[in-house]
């Protein structure tokens, strides 16, 4: 089942947030996302049904293997393109959120190229 761009935003932002702050609550999540409790809460919900979350014992949300694949797959792709775009000159702030819409569209194989090619040209200077 293919997840929709929210859901990877809120798999990405429970990682973050859990190696930031070694924890991840639903309130966290909204302040993070500047969204509503309820709009978070359904997410979670929605999230805990398709199995990438579960909800621990003092209701931190705790990812799945699955989601923790999805998430760590689309932080990879976040950073990858955000340090890719400030390397060839885009300010760092318009990189940050030029990646945040790229990581979910980009194919596999255009990532991977864009990635040998970041690894290129950090290793040659």
């Amino acid at each position: 089942m293919k997840i929709q761009e929210s859901g990877e935003n809120y798999l990405e932002t429970i990682l973050i947030l859990q190696k930031r702050n070694g924890i991840a609550r639903s309130v966290d999540i909204a302040n993070e996302l500047n969204f509503s409790r309820a709009s978070v809460s359904r997410a979670m919900s929605l999230l805990k049904a398709s199995g990438y979350i579960e909800i621990g014992n003092i209701n931190q949300i705790i990812l799945t293997e699955t989601g923790k694949e999805i998430a760590e797959k689309i932080y990879e792709k976040h950073c990858i393109l955000k340090d890719f775009l400030t390397t060839i000159g885009v300010d760092k702030d318009i990189a940050a959120e030029d990646a945040c819409k790229m990581e979910h569209i980009i194919s596999d194989q255009t990532f991977n190229c864009l990635k040998d090619t970041l690894n290129k040209l950090k290793n040659s200077n």
